[in-house]
């Protein structure tokens, strides 16, 4: 499936609609599916969708993890309203909503709320059963997401990112993660936000939520309608330090603060982001580099032939220079100096420039049991000395170099 790079989103809301249309650095926004009706679609949301911005209907009330089938008249309204709104893809919620009805032979009562879904394999079987029904139903790919919950069920046999993997693994959805509701379930229920990270299919992931909430009596509750935590931030910093999301999303569902505010959030969310980015592009440069000028294993995926040849060009490129910047070692070590350097190369990578690279590679020459030859170790040492010196003995590079030449010439 092809992912759609979404970009940095806000939840459009009527409260805040003309903000959200004049807000700078808003490339989408989610709307509630059941809060709008396809033939009368709100103005500002056709001025968005003219001007480029994606538009994803966000549904509340399917109720995938129920025991029933999902109502054929709900996933008829979620598809017209994908279609009206031309979205790339649709999102819902692994939650029930409702029970009762014929299959207990009782009344159906409803929540009003998203509820947990036990993390059985009994639940995991109808949870799959529901969503491939639900996706045949769909003009556009589906996308389900965690939910935050104030209790546990009982005898549950899989933590929430396994079940998350076995639900994407067997049914092929995407998920929509939401770390305010993994910050939740981490206050409320004692689960390791990067535990559920880790399981997680990343590869997956259709977009992120991000949202506000407080603590209240030892339980967080996931209000939409306070400010971003410093604890969501710093797990969304992490699940973007693993894999780069293809889109986040502010939720904000009421107590709507100043635009400015809201501004600010956004620039905090695209911060959290930009700085994994840049984390996780260091992380996997740096492997590379230390796998060509420090020994150290071939990332997974790279052609090793290629950059066997690479490590090879880098030693010799740097046997060259080194030799350029500091021609007396080439005189005193003679046919020595390329294997030697060569060889120094292979397992200690250059830190701090070819001059600071020259000192290093000599230092370790001088160490003991380097050099057998005590007239070269001298002539090395002395070379050491006149280059680390508080002040050189001669700032002209041709005196030194005949000094060192004529040292080591006459003491062989």
């Amino acid at each position: 499936m092809t992912t759609v790079r979404l970009g940095t989103g806000i939840g459009w809301r009527p409260e805040i609609a003309d903000a959200v249309e004049a807000m700078p650095g808003v490339d989408w926004v989610e709307v509630v599916a059941e809060n709008v009706c396809p033939g009368h679609l709100p103005a500002s949301l056709l001025r968005l969708r003219e001007r480029g911005a994606t538009v994803v209907p966000h549904g509340v009330s399917l109720g995938l993890g129920g025991a029933g089938r999902p109502d054929e008249g709900r996933l008829t309204a979620l598809a017209e309203r994908a279609a009206a709104l031309g979205s790339p893809l649709v999102t819902e919620h692994i939650a029930f909503v409702r029970a009762g009805g014929p299959l207990t032979a009782s009344p159906g009562i409803e929540a009003g709320h998203l509820l947990p879904v036990p993390r059985t394999r009994d639940a995991l079987d109808v949870l799959c059963e529901n969503v491939r029904i639900a996706q045949d139903a769909l003009p556009v790919p589906l996308a389900v997401e965690n939910i935050a919950a104030l209790f546990s069920w009982p005898g549950e046999e899989m933590t929430e990112g396994q079940f998350l993997y076995e639900l994407a693994d067997r049914t092929g959805v995407r998920l929509l993660i939401d770390v305010a509701n993994l910050h939740t379930n981490h206050v409320n229920r004692g689960e390791d936000p990067a535990e559920a990270l880790a399981a997680l299919p990343l590869e997956a992931v259709a977009y992120v939520h991000v949202a506000g909430g407080f603590e209240r009596d030892g339980l967080w509750h996931d209000s939409h309608a306070h400010p971003v935590p410093r604890p969501v931030l710093d797990i969304l910093t992490d699940l973007a330090s693993r894999v780069s999301p293809p889109g986040v999303l502010l939720e904000r569902d009421e107590d709507f603060p100043p635009t400015a505010e809201l501004e600010r959030e956004l620039d905090a969310i695209h911060g959290a982001v930009a700085g994994a980015t840049r984390e996780r592009l260091a992380l996997a440069q740096t492997a590379v580099l230390s796998s060509l000028v420090a020994g150290t294993p071939v990332p997974e995926g790279f052609d090793r032939t290629r950059m066997r040849v690479q490590a090879r060009a880098l030693a010799a490129k740097r046997a060259d220079v080194v030799a350029k910047v500091a021609p007396e070692l080439p005189e005193i070590l003679g046919d020595g100096y390329r294997p030697a350097l060569l060889a120094y190369a292979q397992t200690r990578p250059m830190t701090g420039g070819y001059r600071h690279d020259a000192m290093a590679f000599v230092e370790h020459l001088l160490r003991p049991g380097r050099l057998d030859d005590p007239r070269t170790r001298r002539a090395l040492r002395e070379w050491h000395r006149d280059r680390s010196g508080p002040r050189p003995r001669s700032h002209r590079p041709t005196t030194r170099l005949a000094r060192a030449t004529r040292r080591a010439l006459l003491r062989r």
